[in-house]
């Protein structure tokens, strides 16, 4: 095993020999595997990754950045109103399918009151 510093973040990479098994299940969807032929102690962790595989069996790995998801300020039964890392605001409805017949008079109705709540509160301050 070897380490070394990365000059950029100071933190330390930790090179790793081992085998790697590339997949591909039944429904398409790709595996990887990789088995490592070294004692290491390493601190498990878990994560969405962009994964890139070259041609000549090489592999990019990097972690996306998380998620970042905001409270709702107003919230009904089925909507809620919040606003963005974009500065948009954003209200949200669901409902189950089988209440399809009484979508539009909660759409209407949870909607008129989460504006109320916005005059309310955000606007007349």
């Amino acid at each position: 095993m070897k380490t070394r510093t990365n000059t950029i973040t100071g933190n330390r990479d930790v090179m790793v020999e081992g085998m790697m098994t590339f997949g591909k299940l039944e429904t398409g969807q790709h595996t990887m595997e990789f088995m490592c032929c070294e004692d290491v102690v390493a601190e498990p962790f878990k994560g969405n990754f962009h994964v890139q595989v070259m041609r000549d069996g090489n592999v990019y790995i990097s972690e996306l950045k998380k998620r970042v998801r905001n409270k709702p300020l107003f919230r009904d039964d089925n909507a809620s109103l919040s606003q963005g890392q974009d500065k948009r605001w954003y209200f949200c409805f669901s409902l189950d399918e089988d209440q399809l017949e009484q979508l539009p008079e909660k759409l209407v109705r949870q909607a008129s009151a989460i504006a109320q709540k916005v005059i309310r509160g955000l606007i007349c301050k």
